[in-house]
């Protein structure tokens, strides 16, 4: 089986194990295990070839299955609301209208079933470079950040302060950011995240600066997307790699978090310069 085939057929079979446990709590960690797939990247994975999250396929796929009751049983419509995961029938109304386009009642009275629609990922429009590298294990100095990866800037201010007011900047090897959680799956005021510098000396570097975390970067082998061009289309880089050069690829992701390197400066560069290599780790 191709890496083509294995990437498609995990999500088919996700999809599928989602339509016939429609009725029942489907954690994430379960529907990981059912891909086979690293808990780590597998919902990124999941919505760059589909299109939607894992939340919005869950309550799709239920919604349909409870159209199909409607029309096939006589079952109250609390009954049904129930069975598939919604406390009460206001929120179950709410949920069914916004998807089809009419409350639970006159879509029974209609009496016609529908297919279950087919949702896919809009492709993106570039294509971007990506090499295969082993890299050694790298120690970063790096600024905690809480919240959207947006405001990740903040974080950065604050340790290229550090690193200026602390004259540290002989320890200067480049700047990283390292993301921790998936925006797609973790709320956005809790996604954690770095924003830092690559030690070229870490043996001797102070440990004891208040504010900066010492962090290594794990040694092992990455898929390294090159991405030209502002920070703000960095999303268009993630959803090609992710939703068209994984599916072709033969290689496994590993747990461990995305590491974007910043290749040039902000400060001495154009927008449409910037070049950044986004390390996605790899078995």
């Amino acid at each position: 089986m191709d890496a083509r085939n294995s990437y498609e057929e995990r999500v088919l079979r996700v999809i599928t194990y989602i339509h016939d446990n429609a009725d029942v709590d489907l954690s994430l960690d379960t529907l990981a295990d059912v891909a086979c797939m690293s808990r780590f990247h597998w919902h990124r994975v999941f919505r760059a070839v589909t299109g939607e999250t894992i939340a919005e396929a869950v309550r799709r796929i239920r919604l349909h299955k409870a159209s199909l009751q409607l029309v096939a049983t006589d079952d109250p419509v609390h009954v049904i609301a129930g069975r598939f995961g919604y406390p009460n029938v206001a929120s179950f109304t709410r949920a069914f209208t916004a998807e089809k386009g009419m409350p639970p009642g006159a879509f029974r009275e209609r009496r016609e079933t529908r297919r279950l629609e087919l949702v896919q990922a809009r492709g993106a429009d570039n294509m971007f470079p990506v090499r295969i590298e082993t890299c050694p294990e790298l120690t970063v100095a790096a600024v905690a950040h809480s919240g959207p990866y947006q405001q990740i800037a903040v974080a950065f201010e604050r340790a290229i302060r550090l690193f200026v007011d602390r004259r540290l900047l002989d320890h200067w090897a480049g700047m990283v950011a390292l993301y921790h959680d998936d925006p797609d799956t973790v709320p956005a005021g809790d996604l954690r995240s770095h924003a830092g510098v690559v030690l070229a000396h870490p043996g001797n570097f102070p440990r004891d600066i208040d504010g900066l975390e010492i962090l290594p970067v794990k040694a092992g082998r990455y898929a390294i997307v090159e991405h030209k061009g502002p920070y703000l289309t960095l999303p268009d880089a993630y959803q090609w790699f992710f939703g068209t050069w994984l599916r072709g690829a033969d290689v496994e992701l590993r747990d461990s978090p995305l590491v974007e390197f910043y290749v040039n400066n902000p400060r001495e560069v154009a927008a449409e310069e910037l070049r950044t290599d986004v390390r996605v780790p790899i078995v």
